[in-house]
């Protein structure tokens, strides 16, 4: 897997109306959590924000795709980790066990997802047709964090042996942000990602400052797109973006002030960069088509450019 340049950027559609999460997280019981949704005619978006909409900073972001029917994934717990599951399409059953009792979630929208707090027994049957599980983890893949085994669970559970030495992995340090102005296009890569085949469904996963190249603060997905729409036409100031087409495909065009490039995405395992001062239109969405957007940064409405004279502007190219 090959590392990133050192510039990022960010992406989202042209958002109007923002809403806000009906309520933050201020418990670590298990729940389900109601998740703001934009509405749009050109196209829904939902968002979450680490710390804000879910009790956890986001430090690894992983999706299930391709699952067979009758198959199952997950049949364990985390000592540390906590979760955060949303069905970004399609539909599945979350089996939740806290080491006294089992009880049954299912996700079937996309503005809805499950808070798993750490030392759940957790599994996900009962995949629908080109079901899409997206998940966001607390903390980045270590196998000794996993319990596979259900009975060696009920026995840490009821002996109160739940938490693991802890140790902080250092972020990578993202560059200043302030080459808006000279970011060309050559900057905005495709990257493959990281795929795990699985008989049972297969598994991309993104940990921060290594498969992607900033720490990820946002992710948003742009879902129930009618035909012939067209999203974005803005630029960042100074957030990053990783895009993913988790479903289906779409185009982007980017436009650097001086030149532009028609990028196709239709693969959930490749992802595509775009740095600031990039002006980025979607279009073309293919049927079903889902957009995920892992950002650097929360919400800010004083970052978007939304007018293309003011963006060649800053850029300089009049």
């Amino acid at each position: 897997m090959q590392r990133f340049p050192k510039l990022f950027s960010t992406f989202v559609a042209n958002i109007f109306v923002m809403e806000k999460s009906q309520t933050n997280i201020i418990t670590n019981n298990e729940q389900v959590i109601q998740l703001p949704k934009i509405y749009d005619e050109r196209g829904n978006l939902s968002f979450i924000e680490g710390l804000n909409h879910i009790p956890f900073a986001i430090e690894r972001v992983y999706w299930i795709y391709d699952v067979p029917g009758g198959e199952f994934r997950g049949s364990h717990a985390f000592r540390e980790q906590e979760e955060f599951i949303v069905a970004l399409s399609g539909s599945f059953d979350v089996i939740l066990h806290d080491g006294k009792e089992e009880r049954k979630y299912q996700l079937n929208r996309s503005y809805r997802g499950i808070y798993v707090p750490r030392m759940t027994w957790r599994r996900m049957e009962n995949f629908s047709t080109n079901s899409l599980c997206l998940v966001l983890s607390s903390t980045r893949y270590e196998e000794e964090d996993y319990i596979r085994d259900f009975e060696e669970f009920i026995f840490l559970a009821r002996q109160g042996k739940l938490s693991l030495p802890s140790e902080k992995k250092n972020a990578i340090t993202l560059p200043p942000t302030d080459a808006f102005r000279t970011n060309r296009l050559d900057a905005c890569q495709v990257f493959p990602l990281p795929k795990i085949h699985d008989p049972a469904g297969n598994l991309t996963a993104l940990n921060n400052g290594t498969d992607v190249p900033f720490d990820v603060k946002r992710v948003f997905y742009i879902y129930d797109i009618p035909a012939g729409t067209t999203r974005g036409a803005h630029a960042h100031r100074e957030a990053y973006q990783f895009i993913v087409a988790a479903s289906s495909s779409f185009d982007l065009t980017l436009d650097d002030g001086h030149e532009t490039r028609v990028v196709h995405l239709d693969r959930p395992f490749y992802g595509l960069l775009v740095v600031p001062g990039i002006w980025c239109r979607l279009e073309n969405f293919s049927s079903a088509a889902v957009c995920m957007v892992l950002a650097s940064d929360i919400y800010r409405k004083e970052d978007y450019i939304c007018d293309y004279n003011e963006f060649l502007s800053l850029k300089q190219c009049k």
